[in-house]
Protein backbone atom coordinates (compact mmCIF):
# COMPACT_ATOMS: atom_id res chain seq x y z
CA UNK A 1 0.00 0.00 0.00
CA UNK A 2 1.53 3.19 -0.88
CA UNK A 3 1.78 5.58 1.92
CA UNK A 4 -1.20 8.15 0.32
CA UNK A 5 -3.60 5.43 1.08
CA UNK A 6 -2.68 3.86 4.18
CA UNK A 7 -2.81 7.54 5.89
CA UNK A 8 -6.56 7.60 4.20
CA UNK A 9 -7.65 4.44 5.53
CA UNK A 10 -6.05 5.15 9.30
CA UNK A 11 -8.66 8.52 9.02
CA UNK A 12 -11.50 6.49 7.71
CA UNK A 13 -14.28 4.81 9.82
CA UNK A 14 -12.08 1.19 9.43
CA UNK A 15 -11.30 -0.08 13.12
CA UNK A 16 -7.73 -1.03 11.71
CA UNK A 17 -4.88 0.03 11.00
CA UNK A 18 -5.51 1.99 14.39
CA UNK A 19 -3.49 2.68 17.11
CA UNK A 20 -0.75 -0.37 17.38
CA UNK A 21 -0.01 0.00 13.86
CA UNK A 22 0.32 3.96 13.69
CA UNK A 23 2.83 3.32 16.67
CA UNK A 24 4.68 0.50 14.84
CA UNK A 25 5.06 2.86 11.61
CA UNK A 26 6.49 5.85 14.02
CA UNK A 27 8.72 3.61 15.05
CA UNK A 28 9.83 2.38 11.55
CA UNK A 29 10.18 6.24 10.28
CA UNK A 30 12.45 6.47 13.56
CA UNK A 31 14.95 3.94 13.32
CA UNK A 32 15.04 4.83 9.33
CA UNK A 33 16.66 8.06 10.97
CA UNK A 34 19.29 6.51 12.86
CA UNK A 35 20.02 4.20 9.96
CA UNK A 36 20.58 7.29 7.90
CA UNK A 37 22.49 9.19 10.15
CA UNK A 38 25.42 6.16 10.49
CA UNK A 39 24.88 6.21 6.59
CA UNK A 40 26.03 9.82 6.64
CA UNK A 41 28.66 9.02 8.90
CA UNK A 42 30.39 6.54 6.79
CA UNK A 43 32.55 7.12 4.45
CA UNK A 44 33.31 10.60 6.19
CA UNK A 45 36.97 11.05 5.85
CA UNK A 46 36.78 13.39 8.43
CA UNK A 47 34.70 10.75 10.85
CA UNK A 48 36.92 7.63 9.99
CA UNK A 49 37.11 6.61 13.65
CA UNK A 50 33.45 6.23 14.15
CA UNK A 51 33.15 4.23 10.78
CA UNK A 52 32.93 0.53 12.22
CA UNK A 53 30.54 1.40 14.74
CA UNK A 54 28.20 3.37 12.69
CA UNK A 55 28.61 0.06 9.90
CA UNK A 56 26.85 -2.16 13.09
CA UNK A 57 24.38 0.46 13.83
CA UNK A 58 23.01 0.95 10.04
CA UNK A 59 23.01 -2.53 9.72
CA UNK A 60 21.18 -2.70 13.50
CA UNK A 61 19.04 0.06 12.75
CA UNK A 62 17.83 -1.76 8.93
CA UNK A 63 16.64 -4.69 10.82
CA UNK A 64 15.08 -3.43 13.16
CA UNK A 65 13.19 -0.99 10.78
CA UNK A 66 12.10 -4.18 8.46
CA UNK A 67 10.63 -5.81 11.93
CA UNK A 68 8.36 -2.62 12.97
CA UNK A 69 7.47 -2.39 9.37
CA UNK A 70 5.47 -5.49 9.58
CA UNK A 71 4.47 -4.88 13.07
CA UNK A 72 2.05 -2.45 11.35
CA UNK A 73 0.40 -5.61 9.53
CA UNK A 74 0.93 -7.68 12.48
CA UNK A 75 -0.66 -5.53 14.55
CA UNK A 76 -3.98 -5.18 12.37
CA UNK A 77 -4.19 -8.82 12.12
CA UNK A 78 -4.41 -9.19 15.75
CA UNK A 79 -7.10 -6.29 15.73
CA UNK A 80 -9.02 -9.41 12.88
CA UNK A 81 -8.55 -12.26 15.35
CA UNK A 82 -10.51 -10.36 18.12
CA UNK A 83 -13.14 -9.44 16.01
CA UNK A 84 -13.04 -12.39 14.05
CA UNK A 85 -13.06 -14.00 18.06
CA UNK A 86 -16.15 -12.48 18.93
CA UNK A 87 -18.49 -13.25 16.12
CA UNK A 88 -18.15 -16.69 17.05
CA UNK A 89 -21.37 -18.62 18.04
CA UNK A 90 -22.50 -18.79 21.35
CA UNK A 91 -25.96 -20.84 21.11
CA UNK A 92 -24.82 -23.69 22.91
CA UNK A 93 -22.65 -24.04 26.42
CA UNK A 94 -20.01 -25.63 23.82
CA UNK A 95 -20.04 -22.73 21.55
CA UNK A 96 -19.51 -20.22 24.41
CA UNK A 97 -17.01 -22.34 25.57
CA UNK A 98 -14.83 -21.92 22.55
CA UNK A 99 -16.04 -18.49 22.50
CA UNK A 100 -14.71 -17.45 25.62
CA UNK A 101 -11.07 -19.65 25.00
CA UNK A 102 -11.00 -17.95 21.29
CA UNK A 103 -11.70 -14.24 22.52
CA UNK A 104 -8.89 -14.99 25.39
CA UNK A 105 -6.07 -16.30 23.20
CA UNK A 106 -6.86 -13.69 20.83
CA UNK A 107 -6.61 -11.11 23.22
CA UNK A 108 -3.48 -12.40 24.84
CA UNK A 109 -2.00 -12.08 21.55
CA UNK A 110 -3.19 -8.43 20.69
CA UNK A 111 -1.62 -7.59 23.62
CA UNK A 112 1.93 -9.29 22.59
CA UNK A 113 2.26 -7.89 19.31
CA UNK A 114 2.47 -4.48 20.71
CA UNK A 115 4.25 -5.39 23.52
CA UNK A 116 6.86 -6.70 20.56
CA UNK A 117 7.00 -3.62 19.02
CA UNK A 118 7.62 -1.63 22.36
CA UNK A 119 10.81 -4.40 22.08
CA UNK A 120 11.73 -3.31 19.19
CA UNK A 121 11.31 0.71 19.12
CA UNK A 122 13.50 0.11 22.79
CA UNK A 123 15.94 -1.56 20.69
CA UNK A 124 15.48 1.45 18.49
CA UNK A 125 16.51 3.88 20.99
CA UNK A 126 19.40 1.76 22.20
CA UNK A 127 20.99 2.18 18.93
CA UNK A 128 20.16 6.01 18.64
CA UNK A 129 21.90 6.43 22.01
CA UNK A 130 25.17 4.22 20.66
CA UNK A 131 25.53 7.35 18.10
CA UNK A 132 26.33 9.85 20.54
CA UNK A 133 29.41 11.19 19.95
CA UNK A 134 30.42 8.80 17.14
CA UNK A 135 28.53 10.90 14.10
CA UNK A 136 28.54 13.61 11.95
CA UNK A 137 26.89 16.06 14.01
CA UNK A 138 25.11 17.69 11.10
CA UNK A 139 22.94 15.11 11.40
CA UNK A 140 22.01 16.07 15.07
CA UNK A 141 18.58 16.99 14.40
CA UNK A 142 18.27 13.82 12.69
CA UNK A 143 19.09 11.99 15.64
CA UNK A 144 16.59 13.53 17.56
CA UNK A 145 14.01 13.21 15.52
CA UNK A 146 14.49 9.76 15.30
CA UNK A 147 14.57 9.13 19.17
CA UNK A 148 11.22 11.00 18.60
CA UNK A 149 9.60 8.88 16.47
CA UNK A 150 10.88 6.22 18.56
CA UNK A 151 9.93 7.09 21.85
CA UNK A 152 6.11 7.89 20.30
CA UNK A 153 5.91 4.24 19.44
CA UNK A 154 7.10 2.80 22.32
CA UNK A 155 4.67 5.53 24.16
CA UNK A 156 1.44 4.09 21.70
CA UNK A 157 2.36 0.52 21.85
CA UNK A 158 2.45 0.88 25.87
CA UNK A 159 -1.12 2.20 25.43
CA UNK A 160 -2.37 -0.99 23.11
CA UNK A 161 -1.35 -3.39 25.35
CA UNK A 162 -2.91 -1.74 28.66
CA UNK A 163 -6.22 -1.83 26.98
CA UNK A 164 -5.71 -5.38 26.02
CA UNK A 165 -4.43 -6.90 29.17
CA UNK A 166 -6.98 -5.78 31.56
CA UNK A 167 -8.80 -8.78 32.41
CA UNK A 168 -6.53 -11.38 31.83
CA UNK A 169 -5.31 -12.40 34.81
CA UNK A 170 -1.93 -13.72 35.78
CA UNK A 171 -0.91 -13.70 32.45
CA UNK A 172 -1.75 -9.90 31.80
CA UNK A 173 -0.36 -8.91 34.91
CA UNK A 174 3.41 -10.54 33.38
CA UNK A 175 2.43 -8.88 29.98
CA UNK A 176 1.77 -5.35 31.78
CA UNK A 177 4.68 -6.01 33.87
CA UNK A 178 7.32 -6.39 31.20
CA UNK A 179 5.43 -3.21 29.29
CA UNK A 180 5.94 -0.95 32.81
CA UNK A 181 9.93 -1.81 32.57
CA UNK A 182 10.20 -0.89 28.71
CA UNK A 183 8.38 1.82 29.02
CA UNK A 184 10.80 2.99 31.56
CA UNK A 185 14.08 2.08 29.89
CA UNK A 186 12.65 3.55 27.14
CA UNK A 187 11.97 7.19 28.40
CA UNK A 188 15.66 6.81 30.05
CA UNK A 189 16.98 6.23 26.85
CA UNK A 190 15.25 9.07 24.79
CA UNK A 191 16.11 11.63 27.85
CA UNK A 192 19.49 11.04 27.89
CA UNK A 193 19.73 10.77 23.89
CA UNK A 194 17.87 14.09 23.74
CA UNK A 195 19.99 15.93 25.78
CA UNK A 196 23.16 15.21 23.85
CA UNK A 197 21.28 16.14 20.64
CA UNK A 198 21.03 19.43 21.69
CA UNK A 199 24.01 19.89 23.30
CA UNK A 200 25.21 18.69 19.76
CA UNK A 201 23.29 21.20 17.86
CA UNK A 202 24.16 23.88 20.44
CA UNK A 203 27.38 23.50 19.27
Amino acid sequence: MQVEDYLKLVASDAPAPGGGSASALCGAQGIGLISMVANLTLGKKKYEAYHALCAEIAEEAALICGKLTKQVDIDTEAYGRIANAFKLPKETDEEKAARRKAINEATVYAAQVPLETMRLAVEGLECAKKLIGNYNTNCASDVGCGVYGLLSCVKGAWLNVMINVSGLGDEGEALYGEGEGLLEKAEILASETEAAVKTDIAG
